[in-house]
């Protein structure tokens, strides 16, 4: 990847008043970027950093939203009328990306930055506090996994799509990017690779995390990443224990309702206000007044509540997806048209890991698995039923088929449904499920930059 890396500093305009000593202005060197190893000295410098990395993950282009949403329009068929004038989404839900989409080169860019910054902090954790060392060797690891398995599932084939240890995923990068030699034209590892790494990374990070660590990951949330990885993968052992990891730790529950698993909207006319994790999400970008970005907001809330209101949400699907006495169809709201309630806060945190989705995991994977003892001692009717009666519904089977339909009514516009069609095999209208179009393309910024980067089929 032919880019530069460099270490900002959060304290820029300190250092600045200690470079303007006596030596001459020729002589002060650049105060807004510092190379790592004379950045990093500290433990608290390191801790600083992971902060930075946290940042790098929250971006629109990352956890904020955006790769999520990308996603949704990828596999929408009926559910979303989309009006906006982005011509890179208006691709994406024509499934028609180009090789220049800027949204798609965004994405590219911004994980890697977000793995260089993870990059930086583990190249420099032997300057962490003893006591301090494995939780922000965790973090690192947790961000650093989640992102290369993210960028995989984007950019790479379906890990059920052939052969996964044939087929090329993107770049596995290890060390910080400082400068450019050589060695920093990296190959395409192949999807099975990216997965390996992604595992260890998640598996060192739930390992080496806390049970509890404020709004930051903890082990739990690398447990909740591993379920949704490995069931990506098909290794539904792995899946379901990796789920029932997180559901008994004891530190989560559902909400009371289920519109209450999101941030709460502001009132019409008022900007919305940040709201603290619910006690259901396991793991959760924050966002702010002043930092922070919920692109889910931006497209599929109205003006009202602080979007675009580009992404309308379709009110016969909402018809004939929801019954009537499904609680889930109220989490819906009609400005002009209609829209999903579940991100009209502008400032609320956008969830990433919810606990609903670890009940839905383990469900599924029971049932695949029909083993004697179900995993976690509960059978799929027992998880299924947790969930549905949340939203006021009844349970008398569990079948494979209710369950995926449950995780479509449950997890709607939360960036789901393409990679389930893909894990599941399911079509996307006459596309097939394994469709070239239905892969990110290597973004021609990389193609041209890096020479031996080779580009998807179909692009």
């Amino acid at each position: 990847m032919k880019k530069t890396y460099k270490y900002t500093l959060l304290f820029a305009s300190a250092l600045l008043s200690v470079a303007t000593s006596c030596r001459k202005a020729l002589e002060i060197s650049p105060v807004n970027t510092i190379e790592q190893g004379k950045a990093l000295l500290s433990s608290k410098d390191v801790e600083a950093a992971l902060v930075g990395s946290y940042s790098a993950l929250g971006s629109r282009n990352l956890y904020g939203g955006r790769p999520f949403l990308m996603a949704d329009f990828l596999a929408n068929t009926d559910a979303i009328e989309w009006y906006g004038t982005y011509a890179e989404l208006t691709q994406t839900i024509n499934k028609s990306l180009l090789k220049t989409n800027t949204f798609v080169n965004n994405i590219w860019a911004d994980s890697y930055s977000a793995i260089n910054d993870a990059n930086n902090v583990l190249a420099a954790i032997d300057k962490v506090d003893a006591t301090k060392k494995n939780k922000v060797e965790g973090e690192a690891k947790f961000i650093r996994g989640s992102v290369y398995f993210d960028l995989v599932r984007l950019f790479g084939k379906a890990y059920n799509d052939g052969s996964p240890s044939t087929n090329p995923g993107v770049p596995i990068v290890l060390s910080p990017t400082t400068n450019i030699t050589d060695g920093s034209y990296v190959s395409r590892a192949n999807v099975a690779a990216v997965y390996a790494q992604a595992i260890a990374d998640l598996t060192d990070a739930e390992a080496k995390l806390p049970a509890t660590n404020g709004f930051f990951a903890t082990k739990f949330a690398a447990a909740g990443m591993l379920a949704r990885l490995y069931l990506q993968m098909g290794n539904y052992a792995a899946a379901g224990a990796a789920a029932n990891r997180v559901i008994t730790s004891g530190n989560y529950n559902l909400t009371s309702t289920f519109i209450s698993a999101f941030p709460k909207m502001p009132e019409p006319g008022n900007s919305g206000q940040p709201a603290d994790n619910t006690k259901e999400d396991v793991f959760a970008i924050q966002v702010r007044t002043l930092t922070g970005f919920n692109g889910y907001n931006e497209f599929y809330a109205s003006p009202t509540y602080g979007g675009r209101g580009d992404a309308v949400i379709s009110k016969d699907w909402i018809d004939l997806t929801y019954s009537n006495d499904d609680d889930r169809i109220n989490a819906f709201y009609d400005d002009g048209d209609m829209f999903t309630s579940k991100f009209g806060n502008q400032y609320g945190n956008v969830p990433i890991i919810r606990l609903a989705e670890m009940y839905l995991i383990r469900a599924e994977c029971n049932v695949r698995l029909a083993p004697a003892a179900p995993i976690g001692g509960q059978t799929p009717l027992q998880d299924l039923a947790v969930i549905r009666s949340r939203a006021g519904l009844t349970t008398t089977t569990a079948t494979l088929i209710d369950i995926l339909t449950e995780r479509k009514l449950e997890l709607a516009f939360e960036g789901f449904a393409l990679h389930d069609a893909k894990r599941t095999q399911t079509n996307i209208g006459s596309i097939p499920w394994n469709a070239n179009q239905l892969v990110f393309p290597i973004p021609q910024i990389e193609i041209d930059a890096n020479k031996n980067i080779v580009q998807n089929p179909g692009y």
